[in-house]
């Protein structure tokens, strides 16, 4: 993991055997990251196959063996409500950071946002475009997925969800799937959907900022950097 964190750069390519950048991604790197002939560069397939390669003029040049990183688990999914603006991407962004394994945006009954049926597809590529930036940013070897847009009856209904509510249990890894509502909170037919509520603090948070705070706590347990217990870690 040293490897991942000390290179220059970190992208993601197709065939991990031959590697090639992307025109985008070699923009990127030359003129974002200002990387250089010869430095380090580590490539991603996204499920968890990578390697050491050397920035060349001409491509990359792997300069190890293919190392092959676990997926983490249990699998952690945030499913958060539609929200105005930039607030859904920057969710999106930070929770890839994060470690989040799935991202599901999906639309409740009191969303203000409403995405029209031919521009859904266009909004979720936004989205996952997004997502792998921030996992090139964030070194990470397993590429958060973002899903199709889903009703709520759709993310109800993945096993272990649970619902983010004021005073609702503590999150665990027994149920790795929360689902945040719209700034409106739930309407009562989502509320009485039978699933368990887990709290995300004493505060009144924004759908973004409590699908973040999800992402971190349901991430820190499953690193063990935080117990679920009162004991010391």
């Amino acid at each position: 993991m040293s490897v991942l964190r000390d290179a220059a750069a970190h992208a993601f390519v197709v065939d991990i055997d031959a590697p090639e950048l992307t025109a985008d991604d070699r923009r990127h790197l030359e003129r974002a990251l200002r990387l250089r002939v010869g430095e380090t560069v580590t490539v991603c397939d996204g499920a968890g196959s990578w390697r050491l390669c050397r920035f060349t003029a001409s491509g990359l040049d792997p300069a190890d063996e293919i190392s092959v990183e676990p997926r983490p688990t249990p699998s952690v999914t945030v499913a958060i409500a539609l929200t105005k603006g930039e607030r859904l991407d920057w969710a999106v962004q930070k929770l890839t950071e994060l470690g989040v394994d799935e991202i599901v945006p999906f639309t409740a009954e009191r969303s203000v946002v409403r995405w029209d049926s031919g521009r859904a597809d266009h909004h979720v590529e936004r989205l996952r475009r997004i997502a792998r930036q921030a996992a090139m940013q964030s070194r990470r070897t397993w590429l958060a997925q973002v899903a199709d847009l889903q009703s709520f009856g759709e993310v109800a209904a993945i096993p272990g969800a649970v619902l983010a509510e004021p005073g609702g249990g503590r999150p665990t890894l027994d149920r790795p799937v929360v689902l945040v509502g719209p700034e409106g909170g739930w309407a009562e037919d989502e509320a009485a959907a039978g699933l368990p509520t887990v709290g995300l603090g004493a505060t009144v948070l924004r759908a973004e900022t409590a699908a973040v705070a999800a992402g971190t706590l349901l991430c820190a347990l499953r690193a063990g950097v935080v117990t679920s217990g009162t004991e010391s870690p």
